[in-house]
C-alpha cells in the first residue's frame, strides 16, 4: 500500500476495466445462483469466503505489503461489514427471482450512489452521469412493468425486499469502494474484504453452514476466482477515476444477467425487459463519453 496519488489514466479507460469488473461479477452472480439453489445461502457464502481468503491471500502475500493504515483499515472494516448485509440479502434474493429481474431491481444503487458520492465524497456529478441516471430509471421502469404482469409468488416477493435490501446496502458500498481505493491497493481490498466478510460469517457457522459435497467444491473455488478477480478489477478501476463516473457501468449487468439467466437457468426475457435492457445501455454509452468534474 502506498499513501501516494494513483498516476493519472485515461478515464474512458477506468470506465472499461470497472464494465469488465461487472462481467466477471456476473458470471460469479450466476455460478453464486446455482450453488445456493443447491446448497442455501449461508452455507454458498461462508465456503466462497474461506477460498476467497486463500485466493486472495497468495495474491497479497506475494505482494508483502505493509499492515494497513489505520484509515484503510476502518474502510476494510465497513466496507466487510456492508458487503456482508448486502451479498447474503442479495444472494437469497437471486435465488427467487429471475437474475435479470434481481439485476434490475439493483439499478437503484447506482442512482443512489450518485447522490452519497455528493454528499460523502463532495464529488460533483457530471451532466453525463444524470442522463445515464435517469435512462437506466426508464429502462429499470420498463422491466418492472413487464415483471409485474407475471405472477411470481409470495417466495418470489420476498426476493424482491431482499435485493432491494441488498441494493440500498450496495449503494453506500459503490461511495466506500471510490475512498478504499484511495488508501490501499485492490489487492489488500479484495484480501481484507475476504475476511472481514469471512469473519462475520463465522459465529453462525455451527448452525447455519453444511459440508458441500465434492462435486460442489471445484465451483465454489470458481465462484471466489471470479469475486477476487471482479475486486480487483473494480479496485483498480475505482482508484483511477470518479464513483460518480464509474458508477454507471453498473447497468451493464442487466445484459449479462439476460444472457446468462437465459444460458445457464432458461430464464426468458419479454419485450418489456428488451426495450429496459436498450435504455440501460444507452445509458451507460452516454455515462461513458461525458467528462466527470471533481470538487
Amino acid at each position: 500500500m502506498t499513501d501516494d496519488s494513483p498516476a493519472p489514466v485515461p478515464l474512458p479507460l477506468a470506465f472499461a476495466v470497472a464494465a469488465l469488473g461487472i462481467l466477471v461479477f456476473s458470471g460469479m452472480d450466476a455460478v453464486m445462483k446455482g450453488l445456493v439453489i443447491a446448497l442455501g445461502v449461508y452455507t454458498t457464502m461462508f465456503w466462497r469466503s474461506l477460498a476467497g481468503i486463500l485466493v486472495s491471500g497468495a495474491l497479497y502475500a506475494g505482494l508483502r505489503s505493509p499492515w494497513p493504515s489505520r484509515a484503510a483499515m476502518r474502510l476494510h472494516v465497513i466496507r466487510g461489514l456492508v458487503s456482508t448485509v448486502m451479498a447474503l440479502a442479495f444472494f437469497w434474493g437471486l435465488a427467487r427471482v429471475p437474475m435479470a429481474q434481481a439485476i434490475a431491481l439493483a439499478f437503484i444503487a447506482p442512482i443512489l450512489s450518485l447522490l452519497l458520492a455528493a454528499l460523502i465524497l463532495k464529488e460533483r456529478v457530471p451532466r453525463g452521469s444524470i442522463v445515464a441516471c435517469a435512462c437506466a430509471a426508464v429502462g429499470v421502469g420498463l422491466i418492472l412493468t413487464g415483471q409485474a404482469r407475471a405472477d411470481l409468488g409470495a417466495d418470489a416477493f420476498a426476493g424482491t425486499i431482499a435485493v432491494l435490501a441488498s441494493a440500498v446496502c450496495y449503494a453506500f458500498n459503490i461511495v466506500l469502494m471510490r475512498a478504499q481505493a484511495q488508501v490501499a491497493e485492490p489487492v489488500e481490498v479484495a484480501f481484507w474484504q475476504s475476511v472481514i466478510v469471512g469473519v462475520c460469517l463465522v459465529p453462525a457457522a455451527p448452525w447455519f453452514v453444511t459440508v458441500p459435497p465434492p462435486a460442489d467444491w471445484p465451483v465454489i473455488a470458481g465462484a471466489a476466482v471470479l469475486a477476487v478477480t471482479s475486486l480487483l478489477l473494480l479496485g483498480w478501476a475505482y482508484r483511477h477515476g470518479p464513483a460518480s463516473y464509474l458508477a454507471p457501468t453498473e447497468y451493464t449487468s442487466f445484459v449479462w444477467a439476460a444472457i446468462l439467466g437465459w444460458l445457464v437457468f432458461g430464464e426468458t426475457l419479454s419485450p418489456w425487459t428488451i426495450a429496459g435492457a436498450v435504455a440501460i445501455v444507452a445509458g451507460s454509452m452516454v455515462a461513458a463519453r461525458s467528462k466527470p468534474v471533481v470538487a
